[in-house]
């Protein structure tokens, strides 16, 4: 008997706890498909995300949890957990029996998002213009350049993720690259709503001249100049939210604030 044990024994794979029935190790069998489900929910809300503040998915626009699922040949259990984080972003609402929709953008929301936004990144100017390398002073202005070939080529998508790039520049520059990733985290919606004033008459040209002020005062190591640059800049994406809303009803929801320009001009760090 004590040699048909120990031969049971020998024959299992190495490694196998003593006793363990191969093939039927414990914790193991669900680690894989968790982690696939995992990253299917992680992959579904960046593209889903990305298409709700591009405005390629439009407020008010429905979300079919079988499309989705579909188009990403997963079953509907991992599109659910997306579209949940998704609802904590403030990006989706969710129906019960009625269906899930991408949300319109809350008017009322936009005016603080602007102040914690201008904090992060006045804050990320002034340590740029005393530590910007000349190297990345030519950086700045190669992405000038960019924004301009952009704007020339009619790419509206082309020229915000230059614009995106230009903003993550300047903290990385000033050596604080989490300043922007921040940023990030509380301008969703006025990302979106920013989307819609880029095809207005001379919005995109203003902002450029925006931008080169602000690497002008960067190249001058001035960084009062720089926040003060910079404070008008994402200050003045406030003022056109009337014509916008107006432009747009079905795409927003509440109404701006009636004190939002004196929020605006009190945003300015002392």
């Amino acid at each position: 008997m004590a040699s048909t044990s120990r031969r049971a024994l020998d024959a299992q794979p190495p490694g196998t706890a003593p006793g363990t029935v191969p093939g039927k190790v414990l914790g193991t069998a669900k680690e894989p498909r968790l982690s696939a489900r995992a990253t299917a929910t992680a992959e579904i809300y960046r593209s889903l995300r990305g298409d709700i503040v591009a405005m390629r998915r439009k407020p008010g626009e429905p979300i079919v949890e079988k499309h989705v699922a579909e188009s990403f040949g997963v079953s509907r259990t991992p599109v659910r957990e997306a579209l949940l984080r998704l609802a904590d972003d403030g990006l989706v609402e969710i129906f019960p029996q009625s269906g899930t929709f991408v949300a319109r953008i809350p008017v009322n929301a936009l005016p603080e998002a602007v102040v914690i936004r201008t904090s992060l990144e006045c804050t990320a100017v002034r340590y740029a213009a005393v530590r910007a390398a000349r190297s990345q002073i030519a950086a700045l202005r190669a992405n000038i350049l960019l924004q301009q070939e952009t704007m020339a080529a009619g790419d509206l998508d082309g020229f915000h993720e230059a614009d995106e790039a230009f903003h993550s520049l300047i903290s990385e520059i000033a050596g604080f690259p989490g300043l922007w990733s921040m940023a990030q985290q509380v301008k969703m919606q006025v990302d979106r709503y920013r989307r819609l004033t880029l095809p207005e008459p001379g919005r995109i040209p203003h902002v450029l001249a925006e931008h080169g002020g602000i690497v002008d005062a960067i190249a001058a190591r001035d960084p009062a100049e720089a926040e003060r640059l910079m404070t008008i800049h994402l200050g003045a994406l406030l003022e056109s939210v009337p014509n916008t809303q107006g432009a747009n009803p079905f795409f927003f929801s509440g109404a701006q604030p009636d004190d939002a320009s004196k929020t605006k001009k009190e945003s300015t760090p002392s």
